[in-house]
């Protein structure tokens, strides 16, 4: 079985309809949907906030060439940090679409962030995901280093 190329890039307002698909499977891997859904105003206004050049929140897609489908996505932010200059970059979120997975679109995904972390003079990408999420940390544990944190927070 042949695969199409797969290239990564900064997500326009005409991927809206695509990338929906691929945000939904994200929340629903972390138990929102149904009844703990999203609110859509939280949806919209994210996807807002990927489109305006004043927000430190970015997308970028992974897209199938020939096709032109979306097959994975990933969000991150930038902030200031206490303990260095220049700003850190959040990798927040990242998914790829099941039937895609295993062709290394994570991997392209997560290279691509680092790319554009480096070009925004970011000296350190991170990210957190649940410890039972076991085929993410096989990525992850080749292409970062886990420092041993535990993540703790309050909904207020």
């Amino acid at each position: 079985m042949t695969t199409a190329p797969v290239s990564v890039r900064p997500a326009t307002a005409d991927d809206y309809a695509a990338w929906r698909p691929l945000w939904d499977g994200y929340n629903a891997f972390y138990g929102r949907f149904g009844a703990t859904a999203l609110p859509e105003h939280i949806t919209a206004s994210t996807w807002q906030r990927f489109l305006d050049p004043a927000e430190p929140m970015h997308c970028l897609v992974a897209q199938e060439e020939g096709s032109g489908a979306l097959l994975g996505l990933t969000h991150c932010l930038y902030h200031r940090s206490m303990t260095r200059i220049e700003p850190v970059c959040y990798l927040s979120d990242l998914f790829t679409r099941e039937a895609a997975r295993g062709r290394g679109i994570g991997r392209l995904l997560i290279e691509a962030v680092y790319e554009q972390a480096r070009a925004a003079g970011s000296s350190r990408v991170y990210w957190q995901t649940q410890e039972t999420n076991a085929a993410g940390r096989l990525l992850y544990d080749k292409v970062a280093k886990h420092h041993g944190f535990i993540v703790y927070a309050k909904e207020l």
